[in-house]
């Protein structure tokens, strides 16, 4: 690994991995560490060139961030973690459960998607049209937002039928009204065997918006399986 992730840790027990999404950092499970940390060792990570993670020189893509992952377990001597992905978080767990199955004691998949066409169409073509505005355009900043962006337009890229091979509990949870479609989350949580699936009240960020909500959510899964 050619960077070290940047994480804060918190609490004690078996180990939980919380994964952000796109250009967000660790501080987007404020509404989460607290509850978790009562019965778990919480390990919020800042992905590859986000937060305080640095870029670092190997490829930006959710492969690499899986791999990162893999590193990071092997740094802080962890073999098994469950893990708890947001948005592309979601994604980078996915990835990794299917290279690492070996690494995981459970999933809680917070909005992923397995391909781009799972975002609902405005949004995707909102991202598609920023991309455009943008991809050729210099500075470090703008380097940075195209770099993102592209994660969005060309991945992930999952076969439905790869996620068959996740056998470890895992939670699939959205909103409503998220800004990957319904349907999309549904195939997720129907390709994984046994997995249980929620939709709450609210958006793509419905863990901040209505957090007690999705904390019981979060917390009745966890009291379904052993810890």
């Amino acid at each position: 690994m050619d960077i070290r992730l940047y994480f804060e840790k918190s609490g004690q027990g078996a180990p939980l991995i919380l994964l952000h999404g796109n250009g967000e950092d660790r501080t987007c499970f404020a509404g989460q560490i607290p509850p978790l940390s009562e019965r778990f060792t919480v390990y919020a990570v800042d992905t590859r060139g986000h937060g305080k993670s640095p870029r670092g020189i190997a490829p930006f893509t959710l492969a690499q961030f899986a791999d990162d992952l893999r590193d990071f377990l092997d740094a802080q001597g962890i073999a098994r973690a469950h893990i708890y992905g947001f948005s592309d978080g979601a994604n980078i767990a996915m990835l990794f459960a299917l290279k690492n199955p070996d690494r995981l004691l459970s999933l809680v998949l917070n909005s992923g998607n397995i391909y781009p066409s799972g975002l609902v169409p405005w949004f995707l073509a909102d991202i598609q049209k920023r991309y455009e505005e943008i991809r050729d355009q210099d500075g470090e900043a703008l380097r940075k937002e195209t770099a993102l962006l592209k994660l969005m337009i060309e991945e992930p890229r999952i076969p439905p039928e790869a996620l068959a091979a996740i056998r470890v509990p895992t939670l699939v949870i959205a909103g409503n009204d998220d800004l990957i479609t319904s349907a999309h989350t549904l195939l997720i949580a129907q390709s994984i065997p046994g997995a249980k699936l929620v939709f709450l009240p609210g958006t793509h960020g419905v863990a901040q918006e209505s957090p007690e909500a999705f904390n019981r959510a979060l917390l009745f899964f966890y009291d379904t399986i052993e810890t």
